[in-house]
């Protein structure tokens, strides 16, 4: 390709999003990624309903489907012995796809990568060094082999991002105090078509069917509670997850069969100052993280992208002062959208991750309560924000009646209002 308007630097799903947008309108895209190969990883597997209207218009989806991808009906809290406490039944959602899409992450990057269109490249096994400065404007970027000049350079470097502190952007990184343990299950029949959270004593445990007869399996573990165990070790911490959470009585077999092959992934949250900077944009976890609870972080990403080629295509020209301006209209638009999510996948979290009282007192009273039950639904599923007002708060710990409590939103189809919480 000729000299690219774009240098996008990371191809995970972030980056290679950001290039299918920017590419659909026509601009030539460079893709500039570290890794020879992408690594394997257990996450970034559930796509939500906004997600996929998304995909959907750059030829994703049909792809996902066509390679299998499963579908997801719902999002359940449960109990440890697998009662539900809390329901949000996507098919009542007023969306095209009124469902989770669920596959491996490689998988997704493939897809993508497919639908790239004609004017974007990957390269891989490109280290990108620094990026290049004209005043306090990012004007490309430098790598081993040379410096690459462009209009805008977008990083999706992921969550410890060079590319951000070397610009001067700051997103401080709250961790949790916890880990999650994720597992690969095999060979796996009957499992309900559910992203299903079950609230435990030891914490969280979350499980999903992926093609194949599998499903991903988390569990909330403490930072160094897998550490230097045996295989006898390692079969007396599962027998005390399982008795903890009968509810994963049909998964016991496939559970103890993976134990393995287990990856153990730290957890944190984050949100820049800002996600712009002259000449430089940041998508994805460069620029925000979400504890995976509530399944926001991958399609934050997507949301981004697809929220920076909107911006880009009304400017109409890659001229500087055009680009910039573009820019900080995105940043004002994405940070608010997602402050309100980082603070929606933070509460979710605790609520099944602690023993907050509140949080516990939320779960219950939100799985009971249809009108709130659909706003959270609303917001999670990506079709844009439905903020709660304090009362709503009070309401949902059930501390004050609601009386409006069986009344479901305006925008809820009306077949969906002989609904009842499960």
């Amino acid at each position: 390709m000729n000299g690219p308007d774009v240098v996008v630097c990371g191809a995970g799903v972030a980056g290679l999003a950001a290039a299918c947008a920017l590419g659909r309108l026509g601009r030539r895209v460079l893709v500039l990624e570290k890794q020879p190969t992408p690594a394997p990883v257990a996450k970034g597997e559930v796509l939500q309903p906004g997600s996929l209207a998304i995909l959907e218009e750059w030829g994703v989806t049909d792809r996902l489907d066509h390679a299998g991808a499963t579908r997801l009906s719902r999002l359940v809290a449960r109990s440890s012995d697998g009662r539900p406490r809390m329901v949000l039944d996507y098919g009542r959602l007023p969306a095209a796809h009124p469902w989770l899409l669920a596959h491996d992450y490689q998988a997704i990057l493939d897809a993508l990568t497919d639908a790239l269109p004609a004017g974007v490249e990957v390269r891989r096994g490109v280290h990108v060094r620094a990026p290049l400065r004209t005043g306090d404007r990012v004007t490309g970027v430098r790598c081993d082999d040379g410096d690459i000049p462009a209009a805008l350079v977008v990083a999706a470097d992921g969550v410890s991002s060079r590319l951000r502190a070397a610009v001067g952007l700051s997103a401080p990184r709250h961790d949790y105090p916890h880990r999650l343990a994720a597992f690969e299950l095999h060979d796996v029949d009957d499992v309900e078509p559910d992203f299903s959270a079950y609230v435990t004593d030891g914490g969280l445990r979350l499980h999903y069917p992926l093609p194949g007869r599998r499903v991903r399996l988390y569990v909330q573990v403490a930072p160094d509670e897998l550490r230097g165990l045996g295989r006898d070790g390692l079969d007396g911490w599962a027998h005390g997850v399982l008795a903890g959470c009968t509810g994963l009585a049909p998964l016991a077999g496939p559970f103890r069969a993976a134990l393995a092959r287990r990856q153990v992934l730290p957890v944190s949250r984050s949100m820049a100052h800002s996600l712009v900077a002259p000449g430089f944009a940041l998508v994805g976890e460069s620029g925000h993280s979400v504890h995976p609870m509530a399944a926001q972080g991958m399609n934050s990403a997507i949301a981004d992208a697809h929220e920076l080629a909107t911006v880009l295509r009304q400017g109409g020209t890659l001229a500087a002062d055009v680009v910039d301006h573009a820019l900080r209209r995105y940043d004002t638009a994405r940070r608010e959208n997602l402050a309100h999510i980082g603070r929606t996948s933070h509460n979710a979290a605790r609520m099944i991750t602690t023993r907050s009282w509140v949080g516990r007192r939320a779960l219950t009273g939100t799985g009971r309560n249809d009108r709130i039950r659909h706003e959270v639904m609303h917001t999670m599923a990506g079709l844009g924000v439905r903020r709660l007002t304090p009362l709503d708060r009070l309401h949902q710990i059930e501390l004050v009646p609601d009386p409006r409590a069986s009344r479901l939103p305006s925008w809820v189809p009306r077949a969906a209002s002989g609904e009842a919480a499960r």
